[in-house]
């Protein structure tokens, strides 16, 4: 028999930051997202505790940073996230649910070792995924427990090159602060928000059919990503446009209808937020902190800070933040470049006229105004007027790496998974060549 528990949906896409037009993006078209947004939550300030894909997925699924759940590179390029890692199928499953992974994860190499109950292999593109959920939720299946669906869309990763897709006009693309307004970065945009269209029309679909199945009342519905999207000075950074991050929810008859949350969210917290609507005990090694009585309306104390790492993406490259609503401070512990780029981005068009300040080299400390410089240009970390916040911000990311037994304190040691570290273009030779 049934148990009276809510059905958990969620839709979880790629590099897309909080590009849509519930986050008052004009020029993008995402009507059916920001259908869930208007008869739902926004959340203005979310952001992703670690920001190369895996890492940031494994983040949300563990509910623990990715330096102490052991996912701190891409799948794959070697890592796995270790089998003693629980993650939230594992908590539902003892639940009373029936979980499924439709689609793409990045967690585990064998997503039948993912913890899902039930995995649904094929195409990863979001029209071919959006398929497979549609003919779950009209099957006599989908009505006999309650469920926790994974749709995973590989979606609105690069190449934004599908047929599919209707590229937008370049002239009517808003070019972000932090990026040359050229040729090379509108087309990529205008193919960007062709993708963002294309897959919203696949959210869409999956909204009828739980609107015409019935399951639309008892179904709360999460749409997220995993970081910033795919463009120099965005995805792999831990600037804003790296790590900050859609996340959309409804419930019907049980959250308040068109509300923006300002208050500071990590993806950490979305782990213990659905074993607490689940009725699940929140494990003792969670580190995130639900915020279900935010959404109900109880007592809630917010975030005063959230803290985003990188380890790897196609090559070592440690960065710690803190961020609190007005400031940021940024640590790098190698040399690298202003705008380290991942192998997708560096053989995009958007990356073919960059300015010579992407390719300089990277200051250790970093500390932004985000209030006053939202695009995070002016660094401050020398300005000797802001030295006692630089102070208290890098006490702050000290405490939390002491806290969380960052293994950058002791001085890092290369995991055996990662054998080419060495050699940084050969492991772009290696991803490239794939």
């Amino acid at each position: 028999m049934r148990v009276d528990k809510p059905n958990i949906l969620m839709i979880i896409c790629h590099d897309l930051g909080q590009n849509l037009g519930c986050y008052g993006q004009k020029y993008i078209k995402s009507p059916n997202i920001d259908k869930i947004a208007g008869k739902g939550v926004v959340f203005s300030n979310h952001f992703c505790a670690s920001t190369p894909c895996s890492p940031s997925r494994g983040c949300i699924m563990t509910g623990r940073y990715a330096h102490s759940n052991g996912l701190m590179g891409l799948v794959n390029l070697g890592w796995n996230l270790p089998a003693k890692e629980k993650t939230i199928p594992y908590y539902l499953n003892k639940a009373g649910y029936e979980t499924y992974l439709f689609g793409f994860q990045h967690e585990r190499k064998d997503p039948m070792t993912a913890g899902y109950k039930h995995v649904y292999k094929g195409p990863q593109w979001c029209d071919d995924v959006s398929t497979n959920v549609i003919k779950f939720l009209k099957s006599a299946e989908a009505k006999k427990r309650p469920f926790y669906i994974n749709a995973g869309f590989f979606e609105v990763h690069l190449p934004f090159n599908r047929k599919v897709y209707k590229p937008a006009d370049p002239k009517k693309v808003e070019v972000p602060g932090y990026l040359p307004d050229n040729k090379d970065v509108r087309e990529e945009l205008s193919r960007f928000y062709g993708s963002i269209e294309f897959m919203d029309k696949s959210v869409g679909k999956i909204l009828d059919t739980l609107k015409n199945t019935g399951f639309e009342k008892n179904t709360i519905v999460i749409f997220t990503t995993d970081h910033g999207m795919a463009f120099p000075r965005a995805k792999s950074t831990l600037y804003d446009s790296g790590i900050e991050t859609a996340l959309v929810m409804r419930w019907k008859d049980k959250i308040k209808e068109k509300i923006v949350q300002p208050e500071l969210i990590n993806n950490i917290d979305l782990m213990p937020t659905i074993l607490e609507i689940a009725g699940c005990k929140i494990p003792r090694n969670v580190q995130g902190k639900s915020f279900l009585g935010l959404l109900e309306g109880r007592k809630y104390k917010a975030n005063s800070e959230i803290y985003s790492e990188k380890n790897f993406h196609d090559e070592y490259d440690p960065i710690r933040s803190v961020r609190t609503e007005r400031f940021k401070y940024i640590r790098s512990y190698e040399d690298a470049s202003y705008a380290s780029l991942p192998a997708d981005i560096k053989v995009s068009c958007a990356s073919r006229s960059l300015p010579a300040k992407f390719h300089a080299k990277r200051q250790k400390e970093e500390l932004y105004d985000i209030e006053n410089d939202p695009d995070e240009l002016n660094n401050l970390a020398s300005k000797e007027e802001y030295r006692k916040i630089r102070l208290g911000l890098k006490n702050k990311l000290f405490q939390w790496m002491k806290k969380t037994k960052d293994p950058l304190l002791k001085g890092y040691v290369l995991p055996k998974q990662w054998p080419h570290i060495a050699c940084s273009k050969e492991c772009f030779k290696k991803l490239h060549c794939k």
